[in-house]
């Protein structure tokens, strides 16, 4: 991997990281949340400190948080360092989306894949497997798919051959078993440097779909469950799912 000097790169040697972390948590709101989403209190901490504490469980010693909706409460609460990662922040000027809050992040990430994670769910994929499938396939991007056994609450993502992304289906009320988008990516970041810089932009909603017809996107089955905190009941739940990966020594 080619490296920029002064850009963001981790001391393993693996790809540059990023987490979204500019949501608004509207709905948690309704609950009593006062605050940011990901720093909604999940087993007495920050739901995003249990994410940054796997990430140095796996060896990544830097991450630039694209954060958003009161940034100044993200870096007071978890300042420029969570345990053994160094925080970056890229706080946004004003509302750019996922994806404008992303390309906003550039100058902070080196060259090459850059691994993005959504800072409201948490899936504890196998990175290593994770990064070699990206490697070993002409993919500008790959998604993280996790079985999920209803796609009401998610939505699905459309496979075709070799697990090429095809299409993603809205949520539907007929539900049933899919695959759902994990909220973990690796993009190669010259596709990030395409992201329009001058408006708000939506990752999942609009870049994704948007670049299907243009650029190589793979799927890679995560075969773990991931938990989002989007919904007041999700995030009484997130609880349960933090107690069995504790369990399991990844935090």
């Amino acid at each position: 991997m080619n490296v920029v000097p002064g850009l963001v790169q981790n001391s393993t040697g693996r790809c540059a990281t990023a987490i979204l972390a500019g949501g608004l948590g509207t709905r948690l709101a309704a609950a009593g949340l006062d605050q940011p989403k990901v720093l909604a209190p999940v087993a007495e901490r920050p739901f995003l400190s249990w994410i940054l504490d796997w990430l140095g469980h796996l060896g990544l010693r830097r991450v630039v948080l694209c954060t958003g909706y009161r940034a100044s409460d993200v870096r007071r609460a978890l300042g420029d360092r969570c345990g053994e990662i160094e925080l970056l922040h890229s706080p946004e000027p004003a509302p750019l989306g996922t994806g404008g809050a992303l390309r906003h992040a550039l100058p902070h990430l080196a060259a090459g894949p850059v691994l993005v994670l959504n800072g409201d769910s948490f899936c504890p994929l196998d990175l290593d497997a994770f990064e070699r499938a990206h490697l070993l396939r002409p993919a500008h991007a790959t998604i993280a798919v996790s079985a999920v056994p209803d796609v009401r609450a998610s939505g699905s993502v459309a496979l075709g051959r070799n697990d090429r992304v095809v299409g993603f289906r809205e949520k539907d009320p007929a539900g049933g078993a899919g695959l759902a988008n994990a909220g973990v990516y690796l993009i190669e970041r010259a596709l990030i440097e395409r992201i329009p810089a001058d408006r708000p932009v939506s990752l999942e909603r609009e870049l994704l779909p948007a670049w299907l017809a243009r650029y190589p996107v793979f799927a890679f089955r995560s075969g773990v469950a991931f938990h989002d905190i989007g919904t007041p009941e999700r995030w009484a739940a997130a609880g349960s799912f933090i107690g069995k990966l504790t369990v399991g020594g990844l935090a």
